[in-house]
């Protein structure tokens, strides 16, 4: 379902909302003390203003957080499945006591709303770079769940369109706001394990997949599902109810990301952030004996491991230097080679990777204009290390690769491989 109310800039709306509540004093109307920044509530001025786009099963959890900070507004949810914009409509609706939330089926409707200041992009990957930078046009910041690219081409390009427009990004990365991650990261940045020489990720699998076709079914309705919506970028299909959930339309009918993409773009972006979010290694071997070693213009090794680690959880992560060693995983905890490097440092031990301290990262980013932990230009080079590795892994063989021409070297196979073609009218 469409909104056909006429759009109105956010502080235009916040005057005619006061203005008309002051008027309607000479009744005998009751207005919440939220409404007017009493009580400690935040005053309708200063709230950011959101809106949601593509908000299923990881999304819902993620706009959990952002109601749960009490500077939010949701405003508006956009979604090519009916049942999930009634649902979150449903949630906003009773979080403000009130029937205001927006729906759309079409994300470029909600983004021409001036009263929107920023966005929740939880679409499958398929959507997530092509939603963003359209965001980014409309004058919109954004929180961007991973993987944000589909291949390397578009990983330069949101980079780039971030830098041009000034748009806050912040990738969906949340582990770059958990104590016991960032502590093991500034270890290996600041020389404290001597000269950094191996940096480990573990991206859950390692499979270079082609994404599949499966029989057509009959399309339902648009306004129940919008099947042409739902595809967008990706290559045209036929309808069939199995591709809604679960299916990786990440490169389109070609080849996709897999686990090497799909963890990868945590756990990959964090040995990313333990070499200073320098620019991805230049050198990806194929797969042996369980492991996929690249190599920076420095020496140092990034090791892509399938198995064999130690019981930290999901997601872990170990960074070698000369002099010591640090391993971190989901469970929350650390293991050092030495006591001493803390150094008597107390780290907390937060597991499960809540996304609540990302979430508070990025909105305090878009009221200060400055730039996230998880913002474009690392998730730009945490999705080439990925996506140059998968092209390795898929090619069975080294690929090198070029920081300065963004190309590989010498490889035209490979070099096919940084893009592909989009649907129209979704170039970028």
């Amino acid at each position: 379902m469409s909104s056909n109310l006429p759009s109105l800039p956010r502080r235009r709306f916040l005057k005619t909302t006061l203005a008309t509540t002051s008027a309607a004093l000479v009744a005998p109307t009751i207005i919440p003390s939220s409404a007017i920044g009493r009580d400690g509530a935040v005053p309708p001025s200063e709230r950011i203003v959101v809106g949601g786009i593509g908000i299923g099963n990881r999304g819902t959890y993620d706009l959990g957080c952002f109601l749960e900070q009490p500077d939010v507004q949701f405003a508006a949810v956009c979604d090519v499945k009916e049942a999930r914009r009634v649902a979150v409509k449903k949630k906003a609706d009773e979080k403000y006591g009130n029937q205001d939330c927006l729906m759309f089926r079409d994300f470029r409707e909600l983004l021409d709303r001036s009263d929107i200041d920023a966005v929740l992009i939880a679409t499958g990957p398929n959507w997530h770079a092509t939603a963003a930078m359209n965001a980014a046009r409309a004058g919109k910041d954004m929180y961007c769940e991973k993987p944000v690219t589909k291949n390397i081409s578009q990983s330069l390009i949101l980079a780039e369109t971030m830098q041009r427009t000034g748009r806050v990004f912040q990738a969906g990365t949340q582990r770059r706001n958990l104590p016991h991650f960032a502590f093991a990261c500034e270890l290996a940045r600041t020389g404290r394990l001597g000269k950094l020489q191996k940096v480990y990720a573990h991206p859950a699998g390692m499979q270079a997949m082609m994404s599949g076709w499966l029989p057509a079914e009959a399309a339902p309705d648009p306004e129940i599902v919008d099947w042409n919506m739902y595809l967008g970028p990706a290559a045209w299909r036929p309808f069939n109810p199995k591709l809604l959930d679960g299916f990786n339309f990440e490169k389109g009918g070609g080849l996709v990301g897999g686990g090497v993409l799909e963890w990868g773009s945590h756990c990959v972006d964090l040995c990313q952030w333990a070499v200073n979010d320098c620019a991805p290694p230049i050198e990806y071997n194929a797969p042996q004996d369980g492991q996929l070693v690249a190599r920076y213009e420095d020496g140092v090794e990034l090791i892509f491991r399938e198995d064999g680690w130690i019981p930290l959880g999901s997601c872990p992560v170990r960074f070698e230097g000369e002099s010591g060693w640090v391993e971190a995983g989901d469970s929350g905890r650390l293991v050092l080679s030495s006591p001493a490097l803390l150094a008597g440092r107390t780290v907390a031990e937060i597991g499960g990777y809540p996304a609540t301290f990302h979430v508070r990262d990025f909105l305090d980013c878009v009221k200060s204009r400055s730039q996230p932990k998880g913002n474009a230009q690392a998730a730009c080079n945490a999705h080439i290390a990925c996506h140059a590795a998968n092209i390795a892994l898929h090619l069975g063989r080294q690929v090198k690769y070029d920081n300065q021409k963004h190309e590989f070297i010498d490889d035209e196979q490979a070099n096919r491989l940084r893009s592909e073609a989009l649907r129209e009218p979704w170039r970028v």
